[in-house]
């Protein structure tokens, strides 16, 4: 009987011990895998060469935007001289009416020429002052308000004038871009009241010699009221500007335009 089970269990114990051998082995093959696996993430990760920056954004990467060469900036600050193309004057002058000018040298900025010379140039005038009788002086305020390119193509403008340097009687008095005549009537009307006083004494004069005291004092007043109606009457001197005066334009806030749609050339080229 003993012989009996002896021979059942030896078969069942080696068969188990087999179960276990291969048990063990499929492990020991999952383990070095698993190793191998790490070690070659270990390698790559500490690798000299750096991982280019992905274009796309599927698992949230930076999206990196080249930048536009045709995308061109006129900055603010941009002092640009122009030439006028017609005469203005506060004599017939009035608020709303176009003006109309020429860029008289191109602008350049990082060796491209983004104005060229001879770009078209329209503004309005945005204020007249007339000349008083006793005093004040003509003014004129100008904002330009568009640049057409020899191309047709057009770009709004915020923009003032900065300067009048062909204009010797007159100049720029505050930052709006106001022109102002330099001469003030006000110098006009002290000399016609000088005129008026010599009138006056004229006056005098002669009436001393016609009637005496009394005829002094008629004399002499009616030559210093015909000299002050005069003054009175007198206007001060009109603000114009003549065909060709050169003015000087400021661009008032940053200018975007498109390379593609204007001649853009080396500066010299």
């Amino acid at each position: 009987m003993r012989a009996l089970l002896a021979l059942l269990l030896v078969p069942g114990i080696a068969w188990a011990q087999s179960a276990d051998t291969a048990k063990s082995s499929a492990n020991s093959a999952q383990s070095t895998a698993s190793s191998q696996a790490n070690a070659g993430g270990s390698v790559q990760g500490s690798s000299s060469t750096p991982a280019r920056e992905s274009t796309g954004t599927p698992n949230g990467a930076k999206l990196v935007e080249q930048p536009d060469a045709n995308h061109l900036v006129i900055p603010a600050g941009a002092k640009i001289p122009l030439t006028l193309t017609q005469a203005i004057s506060t004599k017939n002058a009035r608020e709303g009416d176009a003006v109309y000018a020429q860029t008289a040298f191109p602008f350049v900025l990082n060796d491209r020429i983004l104005i060229p010379a001879g770009t078209y140039i329209q503004g309005r005038i945005s204020h007249v002052e007339h000349p008083g009788r006793m005093k004040g002086r003509a003014e004129m305020l100008i904002h330009f308000t568009s640049l057409i390119y020899p191309s047709g193509y057009t770009v709004m403008l915020p923009a003032s004038i900065e300067n009048t340097p062909g204009a010797e009687d007159k100049g720029v008095k505050d930052k709006e871009g106001t022109i102002q005549q330099d001469k003030d009537t006000g110098k006009k009307v002290e000399e016609a009241a000088k005129d008026a006083a010599v009138a006056g004494t004229a006056g005098s004069i002669a009436g001393v010699a016609a009637g005496g005291l009394n005829g002094a004092r008629i004399g002499g007043g009616a030559g210093l009221a015909g000299g002050l109606a005069w003054a009175l009457l007198k206007h001060g001197p009109d603000l114009r500007l003549e065909v060709g005066t050169s003015l000087e334009m400021v661009v008032q806030r940053d200018i975007s335009v498109d390379g593609n749609r204007i001649q853009i050339a080396k500066a010299g080229g």
